[in-house]
């Protein structure tokens, strides 16, 4: 025989046997049971309106129940840390991760995980701003207002956030570094209590978003001040940002992102990617997240680690410039 045609055979044969390791592999099936998505805040804020609306579609697609579990306290860490440690690594538990306990919390305090090796990246999935909002008795109607008020007496203003290490904790951290103001910290288990206190005027002002706010500026009950990122929200257009208002380049954005056990397998949480990104480029998942003032961005793994990498990098920067502590 030929020596050409033997190493042709010889090579199409390696090949066939090859390909049995090299063709993509077959879609990766879930485990047949309720899948569970933890939230590591209360019910009724961002993190678990997004939550819900993304595990109604993914249960619609999957033909499985997809369950939302609450688990708050310590800025989301509770959860993130059950996530790394004792959750189930078989594909039947993910979580809606956030910025403060993927990014920041690991500067602030011994969380019990590390974020980039116990825990694998699925997708971003929403982005958005904050809006500073203030109870009316606090006597003020403009961001230059209430930095004034902040510098007349130090220390006499206060700050909801949903958690120690939160982005509406860090972007009140920022704001105080910029203006060079003292306005003091008091961390929630989430957004509803937050919001909550801040109505009842048990604190005076709060990093809330846009969506939950927005019905209660309306109502005369709260007066929004400025919104956190570099433009000005969708949601709220008349509202400055505090960029604009005197200090440029000022962007605390927060965002939650899917993830889960880093133990879990490889084709596993390629086949989650396919469903979160599938689910969050639906139009319809789109428009119910638009209207809670949550803007979509999936993606890939990839760009997720190196969001959580690079934002762990430059909070850990102002952590440690401003020496900001874990109450």
């Amino acid at each position: 025989m030929d020596r050409r045609v033997s190493v042709a055979v010889l090579a199409s044969t390696a090949l066939s046997v090859l390909g049995i390791s090299f063709a993509p592999a077959m879609a990766q099936e879930l485990p047949k049971k309720p899948i569970t998505v933890i939230v590591g805040f209360a019910a009724g804020g961002a993190a678990d309106a997004a939550a819900r609306i993304i595990a109604k579609k993914l249960q619609d697609a999957l033909g499985q129940p997809v369950l939302v579990d609450n688990r708050p306290g310590a800025g989301g860490n509770i959860a993130h840390q059950y996530l790394a440690t004792s959750a189930p690594a078989d594909g039947s538990v993910i979580l809606l991760g956030s910025v403060g306990p993927l990014t920041v919390a690991p500067h602030l305090m011994k969380v019990g995980y590390d974020a980039q090796k116990d825990l694998a990246p699925l997708t971003m999935a929403v982005r958005f701003p904050n809006v500073l909002v203030v109870h009316p008795g606090v006597g003020v109607a403009t961001l230059a207002e209430y930095i004034a008020k902040a510098k007349a007496s130090p220390g006499a203003l206060d700050f909801a956030s949903t958690g120690a290490g939160s982005a509406s904790h860090l972007a009140g951290e920022l704001l105080n570094r910029r203006a060079g103001i003292d306005v003091v910290h008091v961390p929630y288990k989430g957004g509803a209590p937050a919001l909550q206190d801040l109505l009842g005027g048990r604190v005076a002002s709060y990093y809330s978003t846009p969506a939950t706010a927005e019905p209660h500026i309306a109502a005369g009950k709260l007066i929004a001040l400025a919104t956190t990122g570099l433009a000005r929200s969708a949601f709220m257009p008349s509202v400055p940002t505090v960029a604009e208002s005197g200090f440029p380049g000022f962007d605390a954005t927060n965002w939650y992102a899917f993830v889960a056990p880093a133990r879990t397998p490889g084709p596993v949480l390629e086949r989650w990617n396919r469903e979160l990104v599938k689910a969050l480029g639906a139009a319809d998942t789109k428009a119910e997240l638009e209207r809670h003032g949550l803007t979509p961005e999936p993606g890939t793994r990839e760009e997720l680690a190196n969001v959580i990498d690079q934002e762990f990098k430059a909070w850990g920067q102002l952590i440690r410039e401003r020496k900001i502590k874990a109450e």
